[in-house]
């Protein structure tokens, strides 16, 4: 995730905030196999979708999920990114199952798994499908009310509904009882 924050700070500048007990989060089980790290974009000065990026290595398996949401109030077309989807389908595809956000999940959307052998590849497709993400053109961003408004009702989703990660970061940092609206706004 570390190259993905590289390809955002070189484009935007970004200032790093301490995150105190919640830098690492540790969660017990699989008897320590398990790594998982996340990196979720939400822009609020440009009209991109909601980027949310999973990498997680666990008993042998490396797991790519990368996950475009509809949050864009002008709308997304990215062929570059669409390009990107099909020349990465012949990689190990992952069922992501069925969830109450399919319906705002884009097609440029991509889960793979894999074993180590897979690393590399899947280290290039995450790279390249956050830069083709990134550089995608967008309009510029009009109504910033409407755009917080898609992305609260996303997040009120996952904090309603829940998700395969999602439960566990609510369980273990307490945003029981906090909304969507609060997410969005940074709080």
């Amino acid at each position: 995730m570390k190259e993905l924050l590289n390809v955002i700070g070189d484009r935007f500048p970004l200032t790093p905030r301490d995150a105190g007990e919640f830098a690492v989060l540790k969660a017990k089980g699989f008897f320590g196999l398990m790594k998982m790290e996340t990196l979720i974009v939400n822009p609020k000065e440009i009209d991109l979708p909601l980027y949310s990026c999973d990498r997680i290595l666990a008993m042998g398996n490396d797991t790519l999920i990368a996950e475009l949401y509809d949050t864009a109030v002008g709308g997304f077309s990215a062929p570059e990114l669409d390009k990107i989807v099909a020349e990465a389908a012949a990689l190990p595809e992952r069922d992501p199952g069925k969830h109450w956000y399919d319906g705002i999940r884009l097609p440029q959307s991509i889960s793979k798994k894999g074993k180590k052998a897979q690393r590399a590849p899947f280290d290039r497709l995450a790279l390249a499908h956050f830069k083709a993400w990134l550089n995608a053109d967008c309009p510029p961003l009009t109504d910033k009310a409407a755009k917080r408004e898609k992305t609260a009702a996303y997040v009120n989703g996952l904090l309603e509904h829940g998700g395969p990660s999602t439960d566990v970061f609510v369980q273990a940092l307490g945003l029981y009882g906090h909304t969507g609206q609060d997410v969005a706004d940074g709080r």
